[in-house]
């Protein structure tokens, strides 16, 4: 099969740091799918791990985890998925990534593809859509409630980085199954559109003060947090701006930092990293396939748009090494998508 791997970390410039390559068809056994991948997004966990992780015995690694495909062959424990369904995942951080023709996965943590979005589309959702889901209902704990018969909560949730991946798609979430206000940070004019059509109350320039903007906006002090990015630059301001008993959950890496803000008001941290389920094997694995098949009802429903940014073409090392530029660069709104081999 097509697949496109590396064996060295290398800055993006260079050709070598993706290139293409042949490998075998994987073999499918237990609970794996074996999925034809048609389409692919591209995340800065990507980059992440292409900076930082090499394979132990210099064989080429394989990553990239958001794929659209459709089941080639089933594992002999496999009972949700049959031959010709079409699916949508993220997958498993141990395991081979989804930049390649066809790739295994666990039905446990596959869903089926939402019907009206074609498969690019489709790929900028799972990772982004599991990670905001289990953000927000599960660490966050916001009040879910039924999309025809929202009413209005006290709540009100900051949300920090809101143009990126991850927060492109927890706007909507949020806007749909929740009655929260939502603050959403944004600076320039293009982020702070996308952010208001997304599902946003208010917009804040996150390069200016923080406080003070919300302050200005007098709707109540904010509850609940999603630090999508820069959490170690904000983490005074959120202690300043949660009431008692808020929420912070965060999804980045932000080192080291004093927990003992938190304890004046009974403050509670979370961190939210979508591959544990996965890569630990925990027993309600499932949940990430029912959120999935959850949320492609919504998309399907109108409820829930893609949050395609761009579409970069062909799956090859080229465009994989563009899109992996871009999203290093910062400048990224919304998803990057490939489609085809």
């Amino acid at each position: 099969m097509k697949a496109i791997g590396y064996t060295s970390s290398l800055p993006i410039s260079d050709e070598n740091s993706l290139i293409d390559i042949e490998l075998p068809n994987p073999i499918t056994s237990g609970r794996d799918i074996l999925v034809k991948v048609n389409a692919i997004a591209v995340n800065p966990v990507d980059y992440k791990i292409r900076q930082n992780v090499v394979s132990t015995d210099g064989s080429f690694k394989v990553i990239g985890w958001d794929a659209v495909g459709e089941v080639a062959a089933v594992g002999n424990k496999v009972s949700q998925f049959k031959l010709g369904d079409k699916v949508y995942y993220a997958g498993d951080l141990n395991r081979q990534g989804s930049n390649a023709e066809y790739q295994l996965v666990d039905e446990r943590i596959v869903g089926f593809k939402p019907n009206s979005l074609s498969d690019a589309d489709a790929a900028a959702l799972p990772l982004t859509t599991i990670t905001a889901w289990e953000l927000l209902f599960e660490h966050l704990s916001i009040k879910q409630q039924n999309p025809d018969a929202i009413q209005k909560t006290d709540e009100v949730i900051l949300v920090v980085g809101a143009a990126g991946g991850v927060g492109s798609i927890l706007l909507q979430l949020a806007k749909t199954l929740t009655g929260a206000t939502i603050i959403a940070t944004a600076s320039r004019q293009s982020s702070q559109d996308w952010v208001k059509k997304l599902g946003a109350d208010y917009v804040v320039d996150h390069t200016q003060a923080l406080q003070p903007q919300i302050e200005a906006l007098s709707i109540g002090q904010v509850t609940h947090v999603a630090s999508l990015n820069g959490s170690p630059k904000y983490m005074d301001t959120y202690t300043e701006l949660l009431a008692p008993f808020g929420k912070i959950a965060l999804i980045d890496d932000p080192g080291a930092f004093d927990i003992t803000l938190l304890k004046a008001k009974s403050l509670s941290l979370h961190w939210e990293f979508m591959f544990a389920r996965a890569m630990h094997q925990s027993t309600d694995m499932m949940e990430q396939s029912r959120l999935l098949n959850r949320v492609s009802e919504l998309v399907d429903k109108g409820y829930i748009q893609t949050t395609t940014g761009k579409n970069l073409g062909l799956i090859n090392a080229a465009n994989l090494r563009a899109a992996h530029a871009e999203l290093e660069s910062g400048s990224s709104i919304g998803k990057i998508v490939l489609q085809g081999f």
